[in-house]
Parts: structure tokens; C-alpha cells; sequence
């Protein structure tokens, strides 16, 4: 059986598609690209994405996915940090390389497709590759077939949101045969992953869940549509269509689904369904329930990082008898509570979840050993979750030990908005946090301590942050202070600042 790749009108066999990854490989190899090399990605979901990253797994190399919502200057610091010897921009997003590209760094760019276009309102004009740029794909039909012995795989380097500081690339390292072989049973397990499987992706392939999920149903041998944007209605209408049987979502697509009048979510036939997995973001009960209620017993669960993987999975059963859980370790894996002192906790006792999946990869951050270090406990890995496992073994969210705000299944971090904050107009002091979101889960609010004698303007901060950051990084809220609530160090008392938006709430994450 013969599966294709859909983008669009675009329908790509995907021996097709391994042949153009194969091009990928071997011009990348000519260039003097190889082991632990790094080619970036700024590329939205598209067929070149897969390309490029297929095309660095037989030489080795890292692909390095950019959030293409990313200003400037925040791509420039990936592009530094990653030392990336090439990046792949689609042709609407290039100017985001503002002319500072270092020489040494070759640019290939993507014609932006109709479809994408379509979908964020383009200008035509920007989609198109302009003289005296390198066509990604004129380059690639003049490249041979990569047939030199495939190297051990790097996967990719997917930068991740941390407090402090800078994004840190999550650097595996080279995967074995057998280790390869325990993490396609792992991606199986977590996705439900068959050959002969329907797939839309509507998740950014930046994003380690989409990118992961991707990769590992094109492994196995599936149609996959990509889909430029999240649109609930198109959604269901794609579902229907191609009679989509596996898909990844996280729970603000639920929540948006939801929304939908009851007319419209009825005219759709989504009985293909088998497998739904979520994850990314804490999924509030009742939304999880009534996506349960609508698509019936497929929806799946799983809990996990960059760095560790999947480590749990809950399926419908286990959400009916455990409402909240985010799933069981499966075997090959480790979770365990520990507190502060790093000593296990017994069942139903809150501390920070720490795991270690078996399959999984060691790991770094790319140039920052110091960081790796601070989430590492006797070979396991924590994402700063708070919670606990019951009598059972589930595993329950609490809340985060960490300030890391998680909007719409996208990580922020608190740090780099502060960062800029702080010299905003008027701005003496500042604090960032998350705060309930209906829609996102979470939204992000700054508290802002004034300069002496100024009267800060929110449209003027709001100007200057957009200068400085993408979009989604933005605040949402802002409450102006003469002084805001300090611990006896001086350090600001964020918790104070947070808490009473969680209770009105009702809930801590």
C-alpha cells in the first residue's frame, strides 16, 4: 500500500517524499554537514518541513525547529545558540532574518503555498521566492540520492521553555538500533500508532508533541494531512473526509471544538475515530468529559517532556474511574514524588514528579550542562510538575513548582517577558505569571511596579512589548502597583500576586 503526505491540492507518496529527503541528505553531506551539525527550520507545517528534517536523520545531524512566531531576535538567538550550519525558511517568514544571517549560514527558502497563504491572509507577493534567493526546491532536484551508510539518528533539537533565562536546546544523543526500536513501541503505545492509520496535524511541527507524533506515524507507514492552522469547523470537515482515524490535540482545541453550535458539531461524521491522544496542558474535567460523551471511547491521554518522553498514558476507562488523572506509568518507565529533599513519597502524598522512560535518550541542553544538572535526581528528570500518585499508581497534576506558564498548550516562560518588562516605559519592577484562562487553560498577566512620579500607559507598554516579542508572549492583563509584595530577600512574592486569581478559579493549574 502506497501512503501520501497532503498539504492542500498537494497529495506526496511517501516514497516520494523519502526520495526528496534522501536529495535533502546528500546536498546537506556536500556542504560539509554531518554528525552533531545543526540545519534550522522557520518553516509552518508544510511538506519541506518533513523533508528537512527526514533529510538530517542518515548524516546525523540536528534538525532545529524555530517558532516561526518568534521576532527577530529571538529566531537570531537560536540560530547563535544551535549553531546552525543552514536554516529553511518559508519565503513570507525570511524577512524575520532582518539582513544579520551570518555569511557562513546558508539560507534556502520555501515559496510559501497557497494554502498557508489562505489560511493567515498573506500577500502573494511575500509568498514567493525572490531573485537572488536559493529555491529550496530548484536546490533539492539538483542534488543526488544520499546512499552513503545512515549514521545513528539525532532526532531533533527542540528548544524548550524554561523560567530563566534563554529557551534551552534539548540536545539527544545518538539513538542505537534497539533504542530506536524501544521508542517507536514507546510512540505506539502513547498514540496508538498502526499502519494503514488516517492522521491530520493541525499542532505546529516546531512544538516537540506535534513533531514527535508526526515522525513517528509517518515511521509506521500512514496518510497524513497537514493542516496550516487549528480551525475547529475544518477540523471536523478534514475528519470526515478523509475519515481520520489518529489524531494529536491538546485541550484548547477541545475547548474550541465545544464552541461550536450543536448544528454544526452534528453535521460531521466522526465515527472513523479510534485514537485521540492529548497532552501538553492539564485538561479541565468537565471539557474532557464532554469531548468523551461527544467522540466516545477514544480518547487518550498521556503525560510527558521533551526531555523524558512520554511517561504515563490514561485511556477512556481509567478517566471514567479516575476523573483528572493524566495516566499510569506504563512498564519500561519510573515515576516517583520526591520532596524537597529529594526523598520518594508514599501514595497520595503531593511532591515534584520525577521520571525516567527506559527507551529514552540522555540528554543535554545544548551549551547550558549547569541547567541539565538542575533537573536531573539519581537518573531521572523533572519538569517542575507538582502532584501525586494514588493507591493505584495514577498520576495527578497539582500544580507547578516552577512559574512556567502553559497557554494553550504552548510553554512561556516568565523570565524572558520580565526581561523586557523592565525597561518598558514608566516600568520600575515587574512580575509575570499565569492566571485561569477559560480558552487557553492559561493566560499571561503582568503586575508592574511604577517609577516614582510616573504614571506608566498600558497601549504604551503594550507597543514596546511588541517590538520585543511574539505575540502569544504578550500579556493579557496588566495591574499597576506602587509597590508590589516582597519576600525578606527583596525578591518579589510572586505566589501573593497569583493565588487569588487560581482560587476565584476554583483550581491551582
Amino acid at each position: 500500500m502506497t501512503f501520501h503526505v497532503y498539504s492542500g491540492d498537494r497529495k506526496v507518496p511517501q516514497d516520494e517524499l523519502k526520495t526528496r529527503s534522501l536529495r535533502a541528505a546528500s546536498g546537506f553531506a556536500a556542504m560539509g554537514i554531518g554528525e552533531d551539525d545543526s540545519v534550522a527550520l522557520l518553516l509552518r507545517n508544510d511538506i519541506p518541513f518533513l523533508e528537512v528534517t527526514l533529510g538530517t536523520m542518515p548524516i546525523g545531524a540536528y534538525a532545529v525547529p524555530i517558532n516561526w512566531h518568534f521576532k527577530s531576535e529571538e529566531v537570531r538567538y537560536i540560530l547563535e545558540d544551535s549553531d546552525a550550519r543552514v536554516i529553511v525558511a518559508h519565503a513570507d517568514l525570511v524577512a524575520k532574518l532582518d539582513n544579520w544571517c551570518p555569511d557562513d549560514v546558508k539560507i534556502f527558502i520555501v515559496p510559501t503555498p497557497p494554502e498557508i497563504a489562505e489560511a493567515y491572509k498573506l500577500d502573494p507577493e511575500d509568498c514567493a521566492v525572490q531573485p537572488g534567493q536559493v529555491n529550496w526546491n530548484s536546490w533539492l532536484e539538483e542534488q543526488g540520492i544520499h546512499d552513503k551508510p545512515t549514521v545513528k539518528d539525532r532526532a531533533s533539537m527542540i528548544y524548550t521553555s524554561g523560567t530563566t533565562g534563554q529557551p534551552k536546546g534539548v540536545r539527544k544523543q545518538p539513538m542505537s538500533p534497539g533504542q530506536s526500536e524501544k521508542l517507536a513501541l514507546v510512540a505506539k503505545r502513547a498514540f496508538g500508532l498502526e499502519p494503514g492509520m488516517v492522521s491530520a496535524m493541525t499542532g505546529p511541527l516546531y512544538h516537540s508533541a506535534p513533531n514527535g507524533y508526526t515522525r513517528s506515524a509517518i515511521a509506521v507507514g500512514c496518510d497524513m494531512i497537514l493542516q496550516p492552522r487549528f480551525e475547529p469547523e475544518e477540523l471536523l470537515a478534514t475528519i470526515e473526509q478523509y475519515k481520520i482515524t489518529h489524531i494529536h490535540v491538546v485541550p484548547t482545541m477541545f475547548i474550541r471544538l465545544l464552541r461550536l453550535p450543536k448544528d454544526i458539531r452534528d453535521k460531521y461524521d466522526v465515527s472513523s475515530l479510534k485514537f485521540v491522544a492529548h497532552g501538553a496542558a492539564p485538561c479541565p474535567i468537565d471539557i474532557k468529559l464532554k469531548m468523551m460523551d461527544w467522540w466516545g471511547p477514544v480518547i487518550y491521554e498521556y503525560y510527558g517532556s521533551t526531555e523524558a518522553g512520554v511517561v504515563t498514558i490514561g485511556g477512556p476507562e481509567d478517566y471514567r474511574a479516575k476523573p483528572g488523572t493524566v495516566g499510569k506509568p506504563y512498564p519500561g518507565t519510573d515515576v516517583q514524588i520526591l520532596n524537597d529533599d529529594g526523598k520518594p513519597l508514599a501514595a497520595n502524598e503531593v511532591g515534584e514528579i520525577y521520571s525516567a522512560l527506559n527507551a529514552t535518550l540522555q540528554f543535554t541542553y545544548h551549551k547550558n550542562d549547569e541547567k541539565r544538572a538542575e533537573v536531573g535526581h539519581d537518573n531521572m528528570v523533572t519538569s517542575g510538575d507538582i502532584g501525586y500518585l494514588d493507591d493505584d499508581g495514577f498520576l495527578f497534576l497539582c500544580d507547578r513548582k516552577r512559574d512556567m506558564i502553559i497557554s494553550g498548550g504552548v510553554n512561556i516562560y516568565p523570565a524572558e517577558i520580565e526581561g523586557i518588562l523592565v525597561d518598558g516605559p514608566g516600568v520600575k519592577d515587574c512580575a509575570v505569571f499565569g492566571i485561569p484562562n477559560e480558552d487557553f487553560g492559561e493566560s499571561i498577566a503582568a503586575a508592574i511596579q511604577s517609577e516614582p512620579g510616573q504614571d506608566p500607559n498600558e497601549d504604551e507598554i503594550i507597543t514596546y512589548l511588541k517590538e520585543h516579542l511574539a505575540g502569544y508572549k504578550l500579556p493579557r492583563l496588566f495591574t499597576f502597583h506602587k509597590e508590589l509584595p516582597r519576600e525578606d530577600s527583596g525578591k518579589i512574592f510572586k505566589r501573593l500576586l497569583r493565588d487569588p486569581y487560581w482560587e476565584k478559579a476554583g483550581r491551582k493549574i
